[in-house]
């Protein structure tokens, strides 16, 4: 994060008090309450009307308006702490926020969706009519102010199953959000064990390029050894069916061969078939695990 993360939460109707007053009320904000937020760099309030977002159609358009901290009715959101009681003061780290707006009726949320060159590639804000998106939740991660007693962040540090669930979910949501580059190319899974199509490298200059291309040989046996280990697992399967006798040698043999090559084929299947769920960009090298 940087200074750009910044904002003055302020009340909807009036200016804030002098952080070094001494003699300034206290005023907590609370669920319910309705506010503005002033982008502390530029002194623009968060505001939303009825135009399309620049990505997502269906949603608002967000955007930066007004002149040291004025600009107008569009600028009003009403504060939701999720899950909380009417008049609950808002805390910073735990509270979950929602910020509905209070005319076009839509909540503040990350779209998952990037903007296009002209907006650096950032992240979509905008604000959607449907109020349950789960991206539309936020929470306050510093709050300054000099009257407020301090805390230790260490107090409200959460537990290693809630930070474990949460890294994952951050990760597929930022795998999910991968697209493609200009030019780029990219492959689909079906494309992998076939070895269909490489992927290119650049390698330092506008010249020299290089093009990774699996050995067929390797490749191409992969599936052979696959389909052979489908049809034997299968007519050993048939053949436990239809109680066939056999040697006691034999049958633990093949018990133990059947048992070793069902695990790898269990990792293979664990590495590759994953990837036929994701949206995001992929490229032949996440088919490496699989063929190892």
């Amino acid at each position: 994060k940087d200074e750009n993360n910044f904002f003055v939460m302020k009340k909807w109707n009036e200016e804030p008090p002098n952080n070094t007053d001494i003699e300034a009320v206290i005023d907590l904000v609370k669920n319910g309450d309705l506010v503005r937020l002033e982008h502390f760099q530029s002194r623009r309030n968060i505001h939303s009307h009825n135009q399309p977002a620049p990505v997502s159609k269906r949603h608002f358009q967000v955007t930066g308006y007004g002149e040291n901290g004025t600009g107008d009715a569009n600028d009003v959101w009403r504060l939701e702490i999720v899950g909380g009681k009417e008049g609950e003061v808002l805390n910073t780290v735990t509270s979950k926020l929602k910020f509905h707006h209070y005319f076009v009726k839509c909540v503040l949320t990350c779209s998952t969706k990037n903007l296009p060159k002209w907006g650096f590639e950032q992240g979509e804000v905008s604000c959607n009519p449907t109020t349950r998106d789960p991206n539309s939740m936020w929470n306050v991660e510093d709050n300054h102010f000099s009257k407020l007693p301090n805390s230790s962040v260490h107090d409200l540090a959460p537990s290693f199953f809630s930070r474990f669930i949460e890294s994952h979910k951050v990760m597929l949501q930022g795998n999910s959000g991968l697209k493609p580059k200009e030019g780029e190319m990219t492959s689909r899974p079906w494309e992998w064990p076939i070895n269909l199509r490489g992927q290119w490298f650049s390698a330092g200059d506008d010249k020299t390029r290089i093009y990774l291309l699996g050995n067929p040989v390797i490749w191409w046996a992969n599936i052979v050894f696959l389909i052979i280990f489908l049809f034997i697992y299968s007519y050993s399967s048939f053949k436990c069916q239809r109680g066939v006798s056999e040697s006691p040698e034999i049958t633990q043999e093949r018990e133990n061969t059947m048992v070793s090559a069902s695990w790898l084929f269990l990792g293979w299947g664990l590495h590759y078939i994953p990837f036929w769920t994701m949206g995001r960009v992929l490229y032949v090298h996440h088919y490496y695990p699989a063929l190892l």
